[in-house]
């Protein structure tokens, strides 16, 4: 079976002459371009003519010879392609039969006969006319060409199998072909292909290139119609086994009904309806529940959205909508668990059984006061309170402060960690719109606790991130704000939760990451470090019993000297907590451990030798370190606020050749940049007063250096600590060894409140120094310190820079300071018995 292809040439208008008719093929003739396909030697086809120009060549040439040049253009797209337009070669065809149709159209049967070459036009309008070479092709003899012209045939004839419509006599006359060029002709004309390749195949002059180029092409097309068909087929299977398992079913849930047995989704269905009833739901989301379920109950079980809606109900039934755990508001109780769990920490637990108490009497209030109250009240007697945030440093026990809440309320216990979040699905979920969406951990964490009043504590609520996929910070409010949490939705919930029942409980290492609108719906309670003797007296009574059962050993078999303990803590762990005195405690037992498994003889009880003989060298010499780095002048020790805990730093000032050149450096902040600054202009003020040369800032540069250069430090805190350095050394007096300070300096030498009080004097209490320079107006914050602390350290309060220079600054030497002039290391060296303001 043909196909008619519509050719269309160039421009119309202006006659031209026929060329005269022969037998032989005229060397000119006139040139018909054809769009999108390729005419070979030897095959007939149809064309049809629509445009005048090549109405007008066509009727020039059946009124003569008959004889007609086909070139195929290189740009289909054209209406009018020009000699640039056309590939080289082309087909001479003689003109069979024309008939023209009432459109105006012509159609011709035209049959090639040899193939040319152009060589050039000779004429333009009214239609192309040039001179041809014919270009006979080279037909070569023996087995590779039979072979190839065979395959060909073969491989034409699998692509008619694989596509049903083709017709089969084309097939059979094919077969019937053994000149080699006419099957190549053959196939290529019926064969569907690029242009470009039909043109090559034209253009090849060596019978077998044509045959193996047209293999080429054909292999290709196989392999294209074998891969449709393989697509087919998995479809249709597919829809056919679709198909054949819906019809199973029908005829299952036939044969049941007949047995009067209820089928698979049916049972599945009045199970979800019997739990949507007992589970208590409010109004809303029991008529969603019930909405979901009719749909359900319509669907096909093999339908996609079974699926979803199937586990969407299934989160709704098992939310504790209902269930409750009855509060144990025993006081008494209350204060015996806290105190059975945890050692210190006496502000902490008087604040949470205030909280407590204060729940309690509300409860009881609730039930006298009148139904007949203000919208207000009505609003707050139904919330749980205020929202605890405790913030300290790690290891002192936050979390399981959190537990214990639970424990002496009677409530179930449920957390979750928040350091890293960074998308508010975690806190909202995921739409259901999303393929495996789930509810978020706030609505996960209630269905696995069973409870709709427990005690939930957001740990790490300081460490939430924030990115292009939403801020959880601000999905934490409606989550954290009484006023709105009474009606909580998440988004694969898509109705309210109460969560106004949850007790709320968060944790953090530092306030300043957490965002201010979440920090003004928390009461704050800040949790600092454990003392050396309250670290000695929560291993005795919580971590060595613990560790000796995790361990396998008897409490006869291992007991830890109280020096022992002191050992560990001083030398072998520098913290807040005590999570790395347990992980210590651990690495002993467990090395004693192994000695008795190898039944090797172990003293039971363990002494500061036992400690060092099994946990090696000690790993830090605060002592010792303090005195070697403040041997010389120009050192002073500062007293500083991290979030895990306060620590001591060092400021060292030193001072070389140059003109009036200032440094700074150790990863300090802006502030604190400015803090040094002060300090420098401060001492250059008063350098008559310290007996400092007043030009001494023209003849040097100078160089503070807080180490510890990887860790960012910043804060005014350090100001008094800068001061002290530059004027120890600049008048060559060590700055005592066993005094710690902090506070802001201002230029006239005032002495400003700074923060973090109680951290900071922890930290040099675990240091081990003896006096401690405070600002007067932190005279307050002494309050809150533990009487161990305070009667271990001498505090002195101060207002004016020169106060703290006469007790941190040693009363020998002067002038500027030279190395040969430093202060050898003291060790034990006693605190001066000076009278000055103490806490």
């Amino acid at each position: 079976m043909t196909e008619q292809h519509k050719i269309e040439s160039s421009d119309d208008e202006q006659e031209g002459k026929n060329p005269s008719g022969g037998a032989q093929i005229p060397g000119n003739l006139p040139i018909l371009p054809l769009r999108g396909l390729v005419v070979y030697p030897q095959i007939a086809v149809p064309l049809t003519i629509g445009q005048p120009r090549s109405i007008r060549l066509v009727d020039d040439v059946v009124i003569g010879e008959k004889l007609i040049g086909l070139v195929t253009s290189r740009n289909p797209e054209l209406d009018n392609p020009g000699p640039e337009d056309l590939y080289s070669y082309g087909t001479v065809a003689v003109v069979h039969r024309m008939f023209r149709v009432p459109d105006g159209t012509i159609r011709l049967l035209v049959q090639g006969i040899h193939r040319f070459i152009l060589k050039d036009f000779t004429q333009i309008e009214p239609y192309l006319r040039a001179n041809i070479e014919l270009a006979p092709e080279t037909v070569e003899e023996g087995l590779e060409i039979e072979a190839l012209a065979r395959n060909a045939r073969d491989q034409f004839k699998r692509i008619a199998e694989l596509i049903p419509s083709f017709p089969r006599e084309l097939v059979a006359s094919i077969e019937a072909i053994e000149d080699p060029l006419l099957t190549v002709y053959t196939v290529a004309n019926f064969q569907r292909m690029d242009l470009e390749d039909a043109e090559a195949i034209l253009e090849l002059d060596s019978v077998t290139e044509k045959l193996k180029k047209l293999t080429t092409i054909l292999t290709r097309e196989i392999e294209v119609l074998e891969l449709g068909q393989k697509i087919q087929n998995e479809a249709r299977s597919e829809i056919e086994k679709v198909q054949r398992e819906y019809f199973l079913r029908e005829q299952m849930k036939a044969i049941q009904r007949e047995l009067g047995e209820m089928d698979e989704q049916a049972a599945e269905v009045e199970e979800f309806r019997q739990k949507i009833e007992a589970a208590g739901m409010p109004e809303e989301a029991y008529k969603q529940a019930r909405r979901e379920l009719d749909r359900l109950s319509r669907l096909p079980t093999a339908a996609a959205e079974y699926g979803v809606i199937r586990t969407y109900l299934d989160w709704l039934v098992s939310l504790p909508w209902s269930k409750l755990t009855q509060d144990n508001l025993d006081i008494p109780h209350a204060r015996e668990v806290l105190e059975a769990d945890h050692y210190g920490l006496e502000d902490v637990k008087e604040r949470i059984l205030e909280f407590l108490a204060v729940r309690k009497l509300r409860l009881e209030r609730q039930k006298e006061t009148p139904e007949e109250t203000q919208p207000t009240d009505l609003i707050r007697k139904q919330r749980e309170g205020v929202i605890l945030c405790f913030v300290g440093p790690p290891g002192v026990g936050k979390t399981s402060l959190g537990q214990s809440i639970a424990r002496a309320l009677g409530r179930k216990f449920v957390r979750i960690s928040l350091g890293g979040v960074r998308d508010e699905a975690e806190i909202r979920g995921h739409r259901r719109t999303y393929i495996g969406a789930m509810p978020g951990r706030i609505i996960q964490a209630l269905r696995r606790v069973e409870s709709r009043n427990p005690v939930f504590m957001l740990d790490e609520i300081d460490k939430l991130g924030a990115d292009f996929r939403g801020d959880p910070a601000s999905a934490l409010l409606e989550v954290l704000d009484p006023e709105q949490n009474s009606d909580f939705r998440d988004n694969y919930i898509e109705v309210g939760f109460d969560l106004s029942q949850v007790m709320f409980i968060t944790t953090a290492n530092q306030l300043e990451t957490i965002p201010p609108p979440l920090l003004d719906r928390m009461e704050i309670i800040s949790i600092s470090g454990y003392t050396e003797g309250e670290k000695v007296e929560i291993a005795k009574q919580y971590l060595v019993p613990r560790q000796l059962k995790e361990n396998g050993l008897k409490p006869e078999e291992a007991q830890f000297t109280a020096e022992a303990l002191r050992t560990i803590i001083r030398t072998y762990t520098r913290e807040a907590g005590v999570r790395n005195l347990e992980r210590e405690i651990g690495s002993v037992l467990r090395k004693i451990a192994t000695r008795i498994t190898e039944q090797k003889h172990v003293e039971p009880e363990i002494t500061p030798e036992t400690v060092r003989e099994l946990l090696g060298q000690p790993r830090y010499h605060t002592n010792d370190e303090i005195n070697i780095r403040t041997s010389q002048p120009g050192v002073a020790i500062g007293l500083a606020w991290t979030p895990v805990g306060g620590d001591i730093l060092f400021v060292e000032a030193t001072r070389m050749p140059g003109a009036k050149g200032f440094t700074v450096t150790g990863s300090i902040g802006n502030v604190m940049q400015e803090s040094a600054r002060a300090a420098l202009s401060l001492v250059r003020a008063r350098a008559e007063k310290y007996n400092i040369p007043a030009d001494f800032f023209d003849k040097s540069d100078l160089h503070i250096h807080v180490p510890a250069g990887a860790q960012p430090k910043d804060g005014p805190s350090a100001g008094v600590t800068i001061t002290t350095a530059l004027v120890s050394l600049l008048t060559n007096r060590p700055v005592k060894s066993d005094v710690g300070m902090t506070g802001e300096i201002t230029l006239r030498g005032q002495i400003l409140p700074v923060g973090g009080i109680k951290e900071k004097v922890l930290a040099a209490h675990r240091a081990g120094l003896k006096t401690v320079i405070l600002p007067k107006l932190n005279q307050s914050d002494l309050d809150e310190l533990p009487e161990e602390v305070k009667k271990s350290i001498r505090f002195v309060l101060v207002d004016q820079i020169d106060e703290v220079l006469e007790v941190a600054v040693e009363a020998v030497g002067q002038g500027l300071a030279t190395p040969s002039q430093a202060r050898k290391p003291r060790k034990g060296k006693k605190t001066d018995d000076e009278n000055h303001a103490g806490g």
